[in-house]
């Protein structure tokens, strides 16, 4: 391991989890999720051996048990449990100050993330739809370096010129201060759950994905606090666990996203699987709603994968990132257009899209399209906001703040 564990996490005692492993193998029945959710928490303070570790690890995947919706909402929990807590009360207090609240979108944060592992190598694009969704929403993008395409969400980032944020300056302690001075935040993952490093090591010499890999996406660190989420899960067949892990957690408002290629996004290609998460009535039960929609949907073109598929390195990643914050692309552009579905898709589950008046600010001539889609949602209304959010300079002036004092809070 690279990073050398606590002094108090070696004094632990090591927990045995052979009981839990033979019950796996030939049949899981008698297995409960609150056993295996039990066994991983002590993966976070390095209280279960590496070769119990990967064997659970790849027990889980073999079986595949985490692909089960219960499976996954009782590991999400125990994984925010070990995580860094976060000064929710302030938290809040900033959401109420900031007053964002607009349509069906209370104000507070939201994030856009993907499972990754679709094989698809496209731009990144979640990444993206995050910073142009910032100019109207609070965003708390949560994301890590690489693991299965050359350009992760951090290492894009880390490469944006002229200057980059200090994402490891964001931390339990600075968000206050983040969300005092901006609408937007990168919540690197590692910061927050510390106790991934010594899960990461044994990760990397797996050649399967893991659990983790799908827990992840449902564990972000500001939880207590996040009212809407878009996930994109990179198999059709976890969309349905996704959705029904979420209600299980108590989520209110979300949509899983996987495209028809398997792909984590919502498609620029042609059709895709969406899973929303909607109340019944306020505060009511929660049901779950599947549907389609197409960029037709979204009042735009198809593009072939092939043409926003670049498989760059970071550096080349963030210099197109630029170009569109500085809405430098033509309007039909594939890339363009694939970051400006997936941010729509944002601001619909926000809420925003509902508000029947538009006084975005500069260039926006309040003619809110009102036309209505698949699962009876706005969705050209958030491919007009996130053009706007662009062409005003918004999302780059959002993005600009958060460089900013992400380096004051480092220096």
């Amino acid at each position: 391991m690279t990073d050398k564990p606590s002094e108090q996490a070696e004094a632990l005692p090591l927990i045995d989890i052979k009981p839990l492993l033979t019950k796996l193998w030939p049949s899981t029945a008698s297995v409960t999720p609150a056993e295996i959710a039990y066994a991983i928490s002590h993966f976070f303070t390095n209280q279960v051996t590496e070769a119990q570790t990967a064997s659970l690890l790849m027990a889980l995947h073999f079986t595949q048990m985490d692909f089960r919706a219960d499976v996954l909402a009782e590991c999400a929990r125990v994984m925010l449990q070990a995580a860094a807590p976060i000064p929710v009360e302030e938290l809040k207090e900033v959401i109420e100050r900031r007053g964002k609240k607009e349509g069906a979108y209370n104000g507070g944060l939201c994030d856009i993330v993907g499972t990754g592992g679709d094989s698809h190598n496209t731009f990144n694009i979640s990444t993206t739809a995050s910073i142009i969704a910032s100019a109207l929403l609070l965003v708390s993008k949560h994301g890590n370096r690489a693991s299965t395409s050359k350009s992760g969400s951090a290492d894009l980032v880390n490469n944006m010129k002229p200057r980059a944020p200090v994402i490891s300056a964001v931390c339990p302690e600075s968000l206050v201060k983040v969300y005092s001075n901006t609408n937007y935040s990168f919540l690197f993952a590692p910061v927050f759950h510390t106790g991934m490093r010594y899960v990461a090591p044994i990760r990397k010499q797996l050649p399967w994905r893991t659990i983790f890999n799908n827990i992840g996406p449902l564990a972000n660190p500001v939880e207590d606090v996040l009212e809407c989420r878009v996930i994109g899960v990179a198999r059709k067949d976890l969309g349905p666990a996704f959705a029904d892990a979420l209600r299980i957690s108590g989520c209110r408002k979300a949509m899983i996203i996987c495209g028809e290629e398997e792909l984590d996004e919502v498609s620029c290609a042609g059709r895709t699987l969406c899973w929303m998460l909607k109340e019944k009535s306020p505060g009511g039960e929660v049901d779950v709603e599947h549907f389609l929609i197409q960029p037709s949907d979204f009042g735009v073109s198809s593009h072939p994968l092939s043409t926003v598929s670049p498989g760059k390195e970071p550096a080349e990643n963030a210099k197109i990132l630029s170009k569109i914050l500085h809405n430098e692309l033509p309007q039909n552009d594939p890339i363009l257009e694939f970051v400006l579905i997936n941010a729509a898709a944002l601001f619909v589950v926000s809420g925003i899209c509902e508000a029947d008046t538009s006084n975005m600010g500069p260039g926006d001539d309040g003619q809110v399209i009102k036309e209505r889609g698949p699962a009876g949602q706005r969705w050209k209304e958030g491919v007009r906001r996130a053009r706007w959010a662009l062409e005003s300079g918004e999302a780059w002036r959002q993005w600009e703040a958060f460089v900013n004092v992400t380096n004051d809070i480092a220096g």
